[in-house]
Order: structure tokens, then C-alpha cells, then sequence
């Protein structure tokens, strides 16, 4: 399996086409410190998803940053993105991994303890706990977990795979950061926060300078 520098997961959104081309989003952050652009689409169609997440490939090309699709293992296929990002309704990561491959990126999103022992037992390369706040960039039926539950579900991945990158998602802004990666996170997803800043490159530096300071105070 592959492994994955999940420091900063900028996650890109069919929604966010408001403010620019998405593949110049993803290139924007790949350049200021995002380590994995995530692509998340619940609207477009199967051929402009598939459209979209090649001219982000090509966005990326320089930066070396991999892509993941979000849910849809047939985009990130057919694109040639670098692998898929899964939640509990989406394809098992067997059956995701026999299809893309050995040395694809698979990621799965952990909302519980069930979740958390599917995704220690599963072929994948991360984890993303979440919510772990409210957020207003998705509908979630699911409450936030917040600090006390990311760290039981972190402690209970890192008991079953030490080795396994855990990041955190949902409603993480800077001053939240420090916080979420000495609870464990190795790592944070951010959308909003980034994409809808007025300076979209400085805060992706932002975010990756608060991650990496604090995982340097983890880890003197």
C-alpha cells in the first residue's frame, strides 16, 4: 500500500466552482502546502465529474500532490486519479483495491467505533475521523464527535495500526488546528477555510505552517 503525507487534505468541492475553476483551486493549494487534494462532487455528472478530475490531475502535474475522488471509484478510474477516498456507503476497500489496483490511495472516513475497526481490518493507506465540529459545508445527520470522541476513535485505530495516518475533518479553522493534531490527528481536511479565504494561498500556508508546528511540538 501506498503511503500517504496526510498533513494537509485540501478537499475540493463541486460547490466551490463559484469562485474559480476547480482545477485552479487544487493548483493554488498543492502550490502553498496542501499534501492531498481531494476532489468531492454530489451534484455534477459522471462525465463532467470525470472531465473535472483530469484538468485537476493536469493542475497537479508539476506539484507531485496526489488526487483522490471522493465515494466514486469509477471517476477516479477513469480519470487515472491517484486513489478514492470511501465512506460507510460507499464500495468496501476490498473490492475498491482489487479494481484500482495495489498502489492506489484508499481512504476511508471513521464516524464510529464500528467504523474504526472496519478501517484497521481494510485495505487502506488513511483514515479521516468526522465530523469532528459542526460544519457548513456538508449535511451531516451525524453529531460532531468533538475532541474527546476523535481521540477514542484515534486511540482505538492506533491500537489496531499504529502505522495508519489519521486525519480529522469538519469545521477545523486555524485556531482549531493545534488542538485537533495534539489530540492525534496526523493531519487535517479542510475545505471552507482555505477555499473560501480571501487569500486562498495564504491560508493553505497557514494551515500547513499550524500543522507542522504542532506536530514538531509532538515530536521534538
Amino acid at each position: 500500500m501506498t503511503k500517504v503525507d496526510y498533513r494537509l487534505n485540501a478537499l475540493v468541492d463541486g460547490s466551490l466552482i463559484d469562485i474559480a475553476p476547480l482545477r485552479e483551486l487544487a493548483r493554488i493549494a498543492a502550490e502553498n502546502g496542501a499534501t492531498l487534494i481531494q476532489y468531492r462532487d454530489k451534484t455534477a455528472s459522471t462525465r463532467l465529474m470525470i472531465e473535472r478530475a483530469k484538468e485537476i490531475i493536469a493542475a497537479l502535474k508539476t506539484s507531485g500532490v496526489p488526487l483522490v475522488i471522493n465515494d466514486r471509484v469509477d471517476v477516479a478510474l477513469a480519470a487515472g486519479a491517484d486513489g478514492v477516498h470511501l465512506g460507510a456507503d460507499d464500495m468496501d476497500a476490498e473490492t475498491a483495491r482489487s479494481i484500482l489496483g495495489n498502489e492506489a490511495i484508499i481512504g476511508l472516513t471513521v464516524k464510529n467505533a464500528k467504523d474504526a475497526a472496519r478501517a484497521a481490518a481494510a485495505p487502506v493507506d488513511y483514515a479521516c475521523i468526522g465530523g469532528v465540529f459542526e460544519t457548513v459545508s456538508k449535511i451531516n445527520p451525524d453529531l460532531p464527535v468533538g475532541i474527546d470522541g476523535f481521540s477514542a476513535l484515534r486511540a482505538a485505530l492506533r491500537q489496531q495500526r499504529p502505522e495508519l495516518p489519521v486525519g480529522a475533518i469538519a469545521g477545523i479553522d486555524l485556531a482549531r488546528t493545534p488542538e485537533v493534531v495534539a489530540a492525534g490527528a496526523d493531519g487535517i481536511a479542510v475545505i471552507s477555510a482555505i477555499f473560501r479565504a480571501n487569500d486562498i494561498a495564504e491560508a493553505t500556508r497557514s494551515f500547513r505552517d499550524a500543522v507542522d508546528a504542532t506536530l514538531a511540538e509532538k515530536h521534538p
